[in-house]
């Protein structure tokens, strides 16, 4: 008997029941899928907690790896036994669960240099470092950036990628821990937001120019210090909101503090075309098969642990990157 983490309605982590399922032959355009690892992704507790909204009952996780069964009608990207990774957002929900149907068109074939661990570890996080990377900015050599939770799944991927353009990388973090591991990473300088003024810091760091971009996947409680380090005309990208969203404010503030340019990006937007989450995917896949980029997974669980999993994240106990063991 196939198993699955479900919710039956939204809330903390002691929502989430782990049950038999019953899987049944793929529809048109749907695939059949076993599962050998899954992600865990912070998001994944936004469609717990009701910060996204999703009808009841319902699935959790839109990020796995795993071999093909079967297809059903009109399937022609992929076959029975291909090895394949996805990720996606509503149309992927269900990847807490050790068998399941999916649509086949966010599958993603998988290179045989890529282990399914590896891929079920930055299929989210190696698309949205791809983007941010390759697609928000037209970064020169020589570049700094402010980039939050260094020492997270996406951040020890943008560290990386960024010192293969010749950016100067500043990576905020909680502990000294986290500032070794993030340094490990690409990172050039490191500051710890639970002990030093993160905006004083980078002016000081910058000699007090500030930083052409801030990533801030962090939200409210780092968003004025993200605008106040940097630059005139510096970019603000928010990619997430672990702490919070940010409080509405009058666009006239980015006008006073040089102006500022602001995006709220979606990875969602950018793998819609799939020639151009195919480029993407190529680009991480390389770098990852090459060695240039490592992938970090830290913490493992079985599927039965995910109360746990979801604490230990929303803890921020977590580094680099979490999955479910199948």
């Amino acid at each position: 008997m196939a198993k699955a983490v479900r919710i039956y309605e939204q809330g903390g982590p002691e929502v989430l029941r782990y049950e038999d399922i019953e899987v049944c032959e793929p529809g048109p355009g749907e695939v059949h899928l076993r599962h050998v690892a899954v992600g865990l992704n912070y998001a994944d507790t936004y469609f717990r907690n009701g910060t996204y909204p999703i009808p009841m009952p319902n699935g959790l996780g839109v990020e796995a790896s795993g071999v093909v069964l079967a297809v059903g009608e009109g399937v022609s990207n992929v076959a029975p036994g291909d090895r394949v990774t996805y990720t996606g957002f509503i149309n992927t929900l269900g990847a807490y669960s050790s068998e399941r149907l999916v649509p086949a068109a966010p599958l993603i074939k998988l290179p045989e240099s890529i282990g399914f661990e590896t891929a079920a570890a930055m299929t989210m996080r190696g698309l949205t470092a791809a983007y941010l990377m390759r697609r928000i900015y037209s970064f020169k050599t020589g570049d700094t950036i402010l980039l939050h939770a260094a020492a997270g799944g996406v951040g020890l991927i943008i560290s990386q990628w960024a010192k293969l353009l010749g950016l100067t990388v500043i990576g905020t973090v909680s502990t000294d821990a986290k500032a070794e591991m993030a340094r490990a990473h690409g990172c050039d300088y490191t500051i710890n937001y639970s002990r030093e003024d993160v905006a004083a810091r980078v002016r000081e760091i910058t000699g007090g120019e500030g930083v052409a971009v801030v990533f801030d996947s962090v939200g409210r409680d780092t968003f004025m210090g993200s605008l106040d380090s940097l630059k005139r005309r510096g970019l603000m990208v928010c990619v997430g909101t672990a702490s919070g969203t940010i409080p509405p404010f009058d666009p006239q503030l980015l006008a006073m503090k040089g102006s500022l340019y602001m995006t709220r990006p979606a990875l969602a937007d950018y793998i819609a075309d799939p020639v151009e989450k195919a480029e993407l995917a190529g680009e991480i896949f390389d770098h990852i098969a090459a060695g240039r980029i490592r992938i970090q997974i830290n913490q493992h669980y079985a599927l039965e642990d995910a109360v746990q999993a979801h604490r230990d994240l929303e803890a921020r106990k977590t580094t680099g990157s979490s999955i479910f063991v199948i």
